[in-house]
């Protein structure tokens, strides 16, 4: 594989990972309201469900994951409906000055991780991307060391991305030290990730 077709994928896939959208969102959401691990935690199950979906496709097995329509149906509302409950928690929550709230341990990080597989496992314009891209990046033949140079590069671009998102929120959620400033961002936080979910739940 061409080192300008490997190129080209990276800048194909950065537009598609930096361009607003739910993940993007809820990243910055979860980073000022809980943490930056909260952040990375949902961050790292949506590179774990790309990586899943970029296997699937650069093996042909698109088809496949379009046959299982219900399976990814079930995981595309079940990942909306968490992301609409804990919209309706940020919303009803008590202001908690950033520095003193709790930081979420291994086990809360859990959900937000397996949320960020789920949505992204469920969404319909994931394997859309790869069936129309691959075939002009892998051509006829693919190899394991192709697929690894693929995986490298949407982890080197998630990085940058789940990295800058969370850099940015993490410099917000400093500035936040007044509980009536918190309970605004807590709501539109609240709001950003209810919307979300009803944007995943109906997309097509």
């Amino acid at each position: 594989m061409e080192f300008t077709t490997l190129l080209a994928f990276a800048a194909a896939f950065f537009v598609f990972a930096a361009s607003p959208g739910p993940d993007n969102m809820t990243i910055i959401a979860r980073t000022i309201t809980h943490g930056a691990a909260s952040g990375f935690a949902y961050g790292a199950g949506t590179v774990v469900g790309i990586l899943m979906f970029l296997t699937l496709a650069a093996f042909g097995l698109s088809i496949l994951a379009s046959e299982m329509s219900m399976v990814m149906t079930v995981l595309r509302y079940a990942g909306a409906a968490y992301l609409v409950w804990m919209g309706i928690r940020l919303w009803t929550a008590e202001p908690v000055v950033p520095q003193l709230q709790p930081t979420a341990g291994q086990r809360g990080l859990l959900p937000v991780f397996m949320t960020g597989i789920a949505l992204n496992l469920g969404n319909p314009k994931m394997p859309l991307f790869y069936v129309a891209l691959l075939p002009n990046v892998v051509g006829a033949s693919l190899t394991l060391d192709h697929l690894a140079a693929l995986a490298a590069i949407v982890i080197a671009v998630e990085i940058i991305v789940i990295g800058g998102h969370v850099a940015l929120a993490v410099r917000a959620r400093r500035l936040l030290r007044q509980p009536h400033i918190v309970r605004r961002v807590n709501r539109t936080a609240g709001c950003v990730m209810i919307g979300s979910g009803i944007f995943v739940a109906t997309a097509r």
